[in-house]
């Protein structure tokens, strides 16, 4: 008899000790168990490739929580009835949920507690979401909650454009996106640091039947702005479980994040019968690799705290009347751009859109300050509630010296097109105001009252030496009516009496933005600024992109530079909660001529003004009194700026 206790003993301790190497086991660091198995040791992984070193690697340390499966995985609390994960249960002998309920099954609630269940009644508050049911009933019951925090989620994100996913688009085209690093005013756009393939992340496991949320580790396969594909591990070269989602996104976690958090790590039941020792295949898997940095979900918080508060008046560009700026209200934020609604719109539908870093958008008192023009307000005080945005909250503009030589009127230069950013066009200085910034026409559909000048400053990067375009083979746009083709600057600057502004003004600093051809990024569609697109760099010059909207003609390529806060990482809008514009579909590409093409310029119409305001117009807003100029004052406003361009050779 004693033989055989001993036997059972034995075989009972054996037992335990195999059921432990399946279960929860505390970090790396406390691991005193072999961690070797009959299958680890056919384990036939690669070594991780080393990564960038900014990032945190995983060492032999940290605690990680594996479970097998959904059967011997489990158990019932014996105190309150609650059903879980077994290893996540309290005590060795795993028999009750929690510190609480094991000390109250030796009191004398436990009588009374039994009685209870015995008489069909509701367990305590602790196993109100995870009671004993039938099987059916726990899968019904996860996935509604699993639908219940996929609702919570989207309280905070986009509708996705039905029929639209970036993952499918990327995916089925085999297109790459600009990098985050790109866009320095995006969220993480500064401190996005070496996140890159490779690196492992903790992310809710999807391929699992317990009715608790579990989760999973998992390596980044592929990158795109915010977006990666991501792949269980175990998976070793299966990709049929791959999946996308947003990096910044509140489910994605540095690994280690599940053992601090008391969260259960469950690997996927697809590939959950290759290893016995799931253990030893992570510690193998893991060490040495990188993960997310420990503070990474704090940055993406702090990178998406914006200055600009509902209520502030600014002073920003009259969509309608480019020559002057209006005072509006900041009437929503959402990702760092603006809705402005200008201060008289009763109804709240004359608005205006731009990011906070527009340099369309300034304090109030610049136009003042600079000697621009101003649309007075009807109102004749500030409404309850609104208050001037501070002066610092703006773009700053690069500080330039005009006390020597400097642009004067009737300079020409070559500009994009306020109206039609697809063209550079010939251009004139028509006025110099203060700090640096100037009033610019476009030669040959100016009106004669200069109420379609726009204000570049010096260093914009929308204003270019003469010969920019010939040198970088653009096409120049020649003024309208220009008879004598091709256009040739040395006979027009003969022909029309002037000269041409001096190279050495333009600024021709280029930054290593890091883009390239064919990068796919979010765009504002800048003739309609509501709208953000999926777009692609079609052509770079220097710090000039050519930004082409995806499914529409050519035609619609608007050209900004590589630092405007109009451009954004692949998955911006979702990160923001921003509504995506999709390509347009096949059937309006082949019909773009027709339905699609005066759909597009519905749109065009709206951007920052009309497209030219007739003489009659111009007649009638001149009597109505409204708009002054001020004299050219001092402001001590610092001047921000782009820059312009390299120029090859002066012309």
């Amino acid at each position: 008899m004693e033989n055989t206790k001993e036997v059972i003993e034995r075989s009972s301790r054996v037992e335990r000790k195999r059921r432990d190497s399946f279960g929860m086991f505390d970090g790396y660091d406390s691991c005193s168990e072999d961690t070797s198995s009959s299958s680890s040791s056919d384990e036939s992984e690669e070594e991780v490739a080393p990564l960038p070193s900014s990032l945190p690697i995983i060492k032999n340390n940290g605690q990680i929580y594996t479970y097998p499966d959904g059967k011997s995985g489990m158990a019932t609390c014996e105190m309150c009835g609650m059903v879980g994960v077994r290893d996540a249960f309290y005590s060795k002998t795993k028999r009750f949920c929690s510190v609480s309920c094991s000390r109250s099954y030796s009191s004398n609630s436990k009588k009374a507690s039994i009685l209870a269940r015995l008489q069909g009644k509701p367990p305590t508050k602790k196993a109100k979401v995870l009671q004993k049911q039938p099987l059916v009933a726990k899968l019904a019951a996860y996935a509604q909650y699993q639908a219940t925090l996929q609702n919570q989620a989207k309280t905070k994100a986009a509708v996705p454009v039905e029929g639209f996913s970036w993952g499918s688009y990327i995916n089925s085209n085999s297109f790459t996106a600009a990098p985050v690093t790109c866009f320095k005013h995006a969220p993480m756009g500064t401190c996005w640091g070496d996140i890159a393939e490779g690196v492992r992340v903790e992310v809710p496991n999807t391929d699992c039947s317990l009715p608790t949320k579990v989760f999973w580790i998992a390596g980044i396969v592929k990158l795109a702005g915010y977006n990666a594909l991501l792949r269980y591990e175990g998976f070793e070269n299966d990709s049929s479980l791959d999946f996308w989602c947003n990096i910044c996104g509140s489910d994605i976690h540095p690994v280690g994040w599940c053992a601090t958090s008391g969260k259960p790590l469950v690997p996927p039941q697809t590939v959950q019968h290759k290893y016995t020792n799931w253990k030893a295949f992570l510690v193998k898997r893991l060490t040495g690799a990188k993960t997310l940095p420990p503070d990474f979900s704090q940055k993406v918080s702090e990178s998406m705290q914006y200055p600009f508060k509902t209520s502030m008046r600014v002073e920003v560009v009259d969509k309608t009347h480019l020559c002057r700026t209006r005072v509006a209200v900041v009437e929503s934020v959402i990702g760092g751009r603006l809705r402005l609604v200008y201060e008289e719109s009763e109804d709240k539908t004359d608005d205006f859109w731009c990011h906070m870093y527009s340099p369309l958008i300034h304090h109030i008192g610049w136009s003042r300050s600079i000697g621009h023009r101003f649309k007075r307000s009807d109102i004749a005080k500030k409404q309850d509630g609104h208050f001037d945005a501070p002066p610092h909250l703006f773009m700053k503009v690069k500080e330039v010296d005009a006390a020597g030589e400097w642009f004067k009127e009737g300079m020409k230069l070559e500009a994009i097109d306020p109206l039609n950013l697809s063209a550079i066009c010939v251009a004139t200085v028509r006025k110099v105001l203060a700090d640096g910034y100037l009033m610019i026409g476009i030669d040959g559909s100016e009106a004669a009252d200069g109420s379609d000048w726009f204000c570049y400053h010096a260093t914009s990067p929308s204003i270019f030496p003469v010969g920019f375009c010939e040198i970088n083979m653009i096409e120049l746009t020649p003024p309208r009516g220009y008879a004598k083709l091709p256009f040739k600057w040395f006979d027009y600057l003969r022909e029309t009496d002037s000269i041409a502004a001096p190279v050495k003004l333009f600024n021709k600093e280029v930054p290593n933005h890091g883009f390239h051809v064919g990068m796919k990024l979010e765009a504002v569609d800048l003739m309609e600024p509501r709208l953000v697109c999926v777009a692609t760099v079609t052509r770079i010059i220097h710090r000039l992109l050519r930004i082409h909207f995806d499914g529409w003609e050519d035609e619609y390529d608007q050209w900004v530079d590589c630092e405007s806060p109009d451009l954004y990482p692949v998955g911006w809008c979702q990160l923001t909660g921003y509504q995506l514009q999709p390509p347009a579909p096949q059937s309006s590409r082949d019909s773009q001529s027709s339905s699609s093409k005066q759909k597009k310029k519905a749109k065009s119409q709206q951007y920052k003004g009309q497209k030219k305001m007739t003489s009659l117009q111009l007649k009638e807003e001149l009597l109505d009194g409204e708009e002054y100029s001020f004299l050219q004052g001092t402001s001590d406003q610092e001047s921000n700026g782009s820059a312009s361009y390299y120029i090859k050779q002066e012309p």
